[in-house]
């Protein structure tokens, strides 16, 4: 039932997603339309087809919905376990210390493999 509804209003918010697309195109457009005016005239048409189609958009149910992602969003960042600085450096130092230790071990692997291979095919000094 949900998603029926939703797809219900996605009709009405493709529509106004096109508005809005439109007014930003229509800014861009009286940007160079306007070639002989001064470059603040300009550019404050580029901001006012952003501002408009931006307004179009959180009006419409598209924008609704970001709305309630974002709010969502910041609701589970509040749940999200974040480390002390102790625990950040000393896990580092782990990831580090791992890292150095498994460089070595394929640095070593390597010369024994290397030196196998010179053995077993009787090339190299």
């Amino acid at each position: 039932m949900n998603e029926q509804v939703r797809e219900q209003q996605a009709g009405g918010g493709t529509f106004l997603l096109w508005v809005a697309i439109a007014l930003i195109v229509a800014g861009v457009v009286a940007f160079y339309l306007l070639g002989d005016q001064p470059t603040w005239l300009r550019w404050l048409s580029v901001a006012a087809g952003v501002g408009l189609g931006a307004l179009v958009i959180a009006l419409s149910p598209l924008g609704r919905d970001f709305k309630q992602f974002v709010l969502e969003a910041r609701n589970e960042l509040r749940k999200v376990f974040w480390p002390s600085r102790q625990e950040t450096w000393v896990t580092t130092a782990v990831v580090f210390g791992f890292a150095v230790i498994t460089g070595i071990f394929f640095y070593l692997l390597d010369l024994l493999l290397a030196w196998a291979t010179k053995l077993l095919s009787g090339q190299g000094g």
